[in-house]
């Protein structure tokens, strides 16, 4: 085996690559030539001839990736397994609001629209719910027994 170690030095120096980045020829006569190199002009033109080239630097395939990818859009491998944060950390603040809101203005006009509630009771809890006083519909229907807001008894939740 012909020792070429200065003419890769010296191509990695005029590549402007790595040692390990420059490719030389294995065929013979190729080697013969790259072996009797001594300057840089000698490797430029043996760069120019084609005894030595670059190799490309090696990406990261992006094949697994695709393939995943439709699996997540369907809500696959999304399970415990694969879960960092809590469900709290998980879910957005904002929509955890909409959500709750939701359900309590609903069970609002619920109440008033059966007449359990008067309209202005209804503004008043209306208010406080937009001010984030009941954390849930649970809370909201609690509040209105112990402060016998209620004209009659309110139904039961239904779970």
């Amino acid at each position: 085996m012909v020792d070429v170690k200065i003419q890769r030095r010296i191509a990695a120096s005029i590549l402007g690559i790595g040692l390990n980045r420059v490719y030389i020829s294995p065929d013979p006569d190729d080697l013969l030539n790259v072996s009797l190199a001594v300057t840089r002009e000698d490797v430029k033109r043996l760069i120019h001839d084609g005894a030595i080239n670059k190799k490309h630097i090696q990406g990261i395939s992006r094949g697994r990736a695709r393939a995943r990818k439709p699996k997540q859009d369907r809500g696959q491998r999304r399970g415990p397994g694969r879960r960092k944060g809590k469900a709290t950390a998980r879910t957005n603040p904002k929509r955890v609001w909409i959500n709750k809101i939701r359900s309590q203005r609903r069970y609002l006009k619920n109440l008033r629209d059966e007449g359990f509630i008067e309209r202005s009771t209804y503004r008043t809890l209306y208010r406080q719910a937009k001010g984030n006083s009941f954390r849930s519909v649970r809370y909201l229907r609690t509040f209105i027994t112990e402060h016998q807001m209620a004209l009659r008894r309110l139904p039961e939740l239904k779970r």
